[in-house]
């Protein structure tokens, strides 16, 4: 199995055949290089190194994302984390703890931020009760 197909594994594994197939279905003659580099390197070299595990990366992850502000990626790796593996499976305390570590470390309207968008998926998942009023608004 060449370095891409090991990629392609992990990839799998992490973030789920749904959004690897939506991103496959998205590569064009312009972005095909970097999914092709992302999939070799990100997915092979990090993701397949055996000493931390897919749990601690994750929760990795989740910390880096807030610290660099990227949310989008923050919101497709908590829900990959909420739907992961029994093995690597991350649960709402987990996230939880990220943030709140990140709140120090990386300033709090990051981890604010942060907060608001995992409570939203987690409202979307049925993992958190759906807003009633516009004071549950408020909370996040």
């Amino acid at each position: 199995m060449n370095d891409y197909d090991k990629g392609m594994v992990n990839r799998r594994r992490v973030l789920g055949d749904a959004w690897v197939d939506k991103s496959i279905a998205s590569s064009n003659s312009f972005n095909d290089e970097f999914q092709d580099l992302i999939t070799r390197y990100a997915w092979n070299e990090i993701w397949g190194r055996p000493a931390l595990g897919d749990k601690t990366r994750r929760l990795m992850v989740l910390s880096t994302l807030i610290g660099l502000k990227a949310y989008d990626e923050f919101v497709l790796h908590v829900r990959a984390a909420l739907d992961g593996p029994d093995d690597s499976r991350l649960t709402p305390d987990d996230i939880k703890e990220v943030i709140m570590q990140a709140a120090i470390y990386c300033g709090l309207p990051a981890a604010n931020h942060a907060m608001a968008l995992a409570t939203g998926v987690l409202r979307e998942k049925g993992l958190l009760p759906a807003i009633t009023s516009a004071s549950d608004q408020n909370e996040a």
